[in-house]
């Protein structure tokens, strides 16, 4: 364990930011889950709208910075092929 005040600080705030940023990432990763069941289920409406749900909070995972910008942009690119084959 930390001895130096500001090193016990960091400590906390470090725990206090992985706590949140799980939150986000769970809350993404349902989100990923929900509309692949959708598709694996042949829900085209219910897919669609969970498609825009779940790019809303890839979105703001890339913003938040929780996951880099190219890896959201390649589950939400996944995301839409799979619901764009589903209603073709």
């Amino acid at each position: 364990m930390a001895n130096i005040k500001s090193a016990i600080k960091r400590v906390r705030t470090n725990s206090d930011h992985r706590a949140n940023n799980q939150s986000y990432r769970t809350d993404m990763r349902t989100q990923i889950k929900q509309v692949e069941n959708f598709v694996n289920n042949n829900d085209v409406e219910n897919a669609k709208a969970a498609l825009q749900t779940a790019t809303k909070k890839i979105d703001k995972a890339v913003q938040k910075g929780i996951i880099q910008r190219n890896k959201g942009n390649r589950q939400k690119s996944r995301l839409a092929k799979k619901v764009n084959e589903l209603s073709a």
